[in-house]
């Protein structure tokens, strides 16, 4: 695709209604060879099958490919020679030349078309569309979607070792230099194009645009392709949408990267609100304490703690133990806590216990010499605690002769429930997990088509 032509400053061949646009904010200006202005359109006879031609952008066209035999055209040519005779049967197109549509506020028409392909496979579409206002954009596709594309006038900047950069914008690479040629050509065209000829190109991706470079024996240009949304290409022409399939297009955006990020926002505000809330209501208060002296032979004592006020309609209750002195034993510890006034019971149990020892690997240790044991929703009244203990010595796998140990009990209003923290953190962000991995996951597959794929990683 080679730089576009000189501007006009002709009128709209179209007509002020027709072409949707205002006017022109940089006149276009198109000069024949003789350095006349250009008709707006200009009429002749195919001489291979005598069919009726129209230029839609005379002035400009180079070549033409008629659009009832297919031949290739010079019409640079006083007797319009044929550069190469096509018999096959024209192509039905998706967009027929000649078709006019609006994108992106600017109203274009089908003047040419091109089927390409890299050596027979991997074939695409490509519409030459023309504006005399604004000059020429490609609408290429190959099924999965329709991308617009314009010519650069300046070469972008090289960025590492790999990428370029266009206003600012990073573009890295998707396809390496491959070898393309033309398989099909119809219409009118500003450049010398046929059947069979040949080019090399490589494309640069970010979020919904490609970069491409193309180099043919004749010259070198980029082009800045914008991938357009499903409905516009048909809204425009009246033409059926693409069916797609397959792969992401390599400048597809992820259709879930801002639905996660906003709801990876959401879980956080939620997750901060969760962890605010638990430091005020949670938490204990005016904790009774008594200890228990045993023996750990294994037989059972006991404690009692109260009376215990609980004022509130209903409230949590922590009971913890805590001795520090034991190695190698265990304590067995339930809790009882009951209302003096209605005789409720509310029963919980637990263990503190530590062992420690040396084998091949070295010192080891295991368990933890304090627990608490949590009660919710208990109601308001006057309670007591009775605590039952029970501790035993562990030595090499043997009870050891008995010895003493001490524990200390303690009953404090309130409680903060950790693993409710958790699970309410767990299902504030596992909506926004599940919408990131498929992120993750429609990426993966976008870049599992480059050439490039597995040299880095999502930097999203």
């Amino acid at each position: 695709m080679p730089p576009e032509p000189p501007d006009s400053d002709r009128p709209n061949p179209w007509g002020a209604g027709e072409s949707g646009a205002a006017g022109p904010t940089s006149p276009r200006t198109v000069v024949t060879a003789e350095g006349d202005k250009a008709a707006a359109a200009e009429q002749f006879n195919c001489p291979n099958c005598g069919g009726s031609i129209e230029i839609k952008a005379a002035g400009y066209t180079v070549t033409v490919a008629c659009q009832y035999c297919g031949s290739t055209l010079d019409v640079t040519d006083p007797d319009v020679r044929i550069i190469q005779r096509y018999e096959e049967e024209v192509r039905k197109l998706d967009l027929p030349l000649g078709s006019r549509g609006k994108l992106r506020g600017i109203e274009w028409e089908v003047i040419g078309y091109m089927r390409r392909s890299e050596n027979g496979t991997y074939p695409w579409d490509e519409y030459l569309l023309f504006n005399p206002y604004y000059g020429y954009r490609f609408l290429d596709t190959d099924g999965r979607g329709w991308t617009l594309g314009r010519q650069l006038t300046e070469m972008p900047a090289k960025n590492g070792l790999l990428g370029f950069t266009v206003d600012g914008e990073f573009y890295e690479p998707f396809y390496a230099q491959t070898r393309n040629q033309v398989d099909f050509v119809l219409g009118e065209f500003y450049w010398q194009v046929q059947v069979g000829e040949e080019a090399l190109t490589a494309d640069y991706v970010r979020p919904g645009k490609m970069l491409s470079w193309e180099s043919s024996k004749h010259e070198t240009e980029w082009t800045l392709g914008e991938l357009l949304e499903p409905n516009e290409v048909p809204d425009a022409f009246g033409v059926e949408p693409l069916t797609g399939g397959g792969l992401p297009l390599p400048h597809q955006p992820s259709p879930y990267k801002k639905q996660s990020g906003q709801m990876m926002k959401i879980a956080g505000l939620a997750a901060a609100a969760i962890i605010l809330f638990a430091i005020m209501f949670g938490g204990t208060s005016d904790p009774e304490t008594t200890r228990v002296n045993l023996a750990t032979n294994g037989v059972e004592q006991s404690a009692k703690i109260g009376p215990i006020e609980l004022t509130r309609p209903r409230q949590a209750v922590t009971v913890s133990a805590r001795a520090p002195g034991i190695d190698n034993a265990w304590i067995d510890l339930a809790y009882t806590l009951t209302d003096r006034d209605t005789g409720d019971v509310y029963e919980a149990s637990n263990v503190v216990e530590h062992y420690s020892g040396y084998d091949a690997e070295g010192n080891w240790t295991e368990g933890s010499r304090s627990s608490s044991s949590k009660f919710s929703m208990v109601p308001a009244g006057t309670y007591d605690l009775t605590v039952d203990a029970a501790g035993s010595q562990w030595l090499e796998g043997q009870y050891a002769a008995t010895r003493n140990a001490v524990v200390e009990v303690s009953i404090a209003r309130g409680a903060t429930f950790y693993s409710n923290i958790i699970l309410a953190l767990i299902v504030v962000f596992v909506p926004a997990i599940w919408v990131w991995i498929r992120h993750l996951s429609f990426e993966s597959r976008r870049k599992s088509d480059s050439d490039f794929a597995g040299d880095d990683d999502d930097d999203d």
